[in-house]
């Protein structure tokens, strides 16, 4: 019996970086899991689910996981995937199409924005730090902006640096204003990192007001790596169990 298919979910874009990214994100899930049907999909641009869905379905496939590629599960985030999901499902009567939770916030992303952060202060020559700010897309859900400021607080809890959670949307502080406020404490070496999967608009609109404000260096989003796969995966395994009947 064959593994059920997966489908790597992410938010609509338009930005072709993003998409870039999330091809390299699924090649990447492909290689480390080369013996499943590994497909992507986005919200409202092309492919867009029910297509995608459609052509696996057409290939023989009857089972199909879906893993949300956000990484704050907001309300308005759950429900259109939701709407989506139910919408491929109930084009193919008899396909099981089930969303899984989304990536989410995992503590093994610190090693991811480590590995990023380490590349930024590489091509800008840094070799002091002495602040952290990890930027966001930010929600008007409280709790989602929660959990981000306590990833950023135990980052710098593992780095012993004095760290603030910012936002690009919705919420205070945004990237220049975190900036802004560690520089007002007398500190200068302050670097920002993207808590965010892929590069566009949110995150050249963080970098910019970091970079104005004084930021030493701004590191690129988490991009396609092998840490990233893993968790698709594990979230993946989840949601076929799931389909096991009982």
């Amino acid at each position: 019996m064959a593994a059920p298919a997966l489908v790597a979910l992410a938010p609509g874009s338009r930005d072709p970086r993003t998409t870039r990214t999330v091809t390299a994100l699924v090649a990447e899930v492909k290689a480390q899991r080369p013996d499943l049907k590994v497909e992507r999909a986005f919200l409202h641009t092309r492919p867009e689910l029910e297509a995608v869905v459609g052509r696996l379905v057409k290939a023989g496939h009857d089972e199909i996981v879906v893993v949300p590629l956000t990484l704050t599960d907001t309300a308005g985030t759950a429900a259109e995937t939701a709407a989506a999901v139910e919408a491929a499902g109930a084009a193919h009567p008899g396909v099981q199409v089930r969303a899984t939770a989304p990536l989410g916030l995992e503590a093994c992303f610190l090693e991811v924005l480590d590995v990023r952060m380490r590349e930024a202060l590489s091509a800008s020559r840094v070799r002091e730090l002495d602040a952290l700010v990890l930027a966001a897309a930010g929600t008007s859900d409280p709790l989602a902006n929660q959990a981000v400021a306590r990833l950023a607080r135990l980052w710098g809890t593992h780095h012993k640096l004095p760290v603030t959670a910012a936002y690009a949307t919705s919420a205070p502080p945004a990237t220049g204003e975190a900036v802004r406020a560690f520089r007002a404490e007398g500190r200068r070496h302050i670097a920002v990192a993207s808590l965010f999967l892929a590069p566009g608009p949110l995150t050249d609109r963080a970098a910019e007001l970091a970079l104005e404000a004084g930021a030493i260096a701004v590191a690129e989003p988490l991009g396609a790596h092998p840490e990233v796969a893993r968790t698709v995966l594990a979230r993946y395994a989840v949601g076929a169990v799931e389909l096991v009947p009982v």
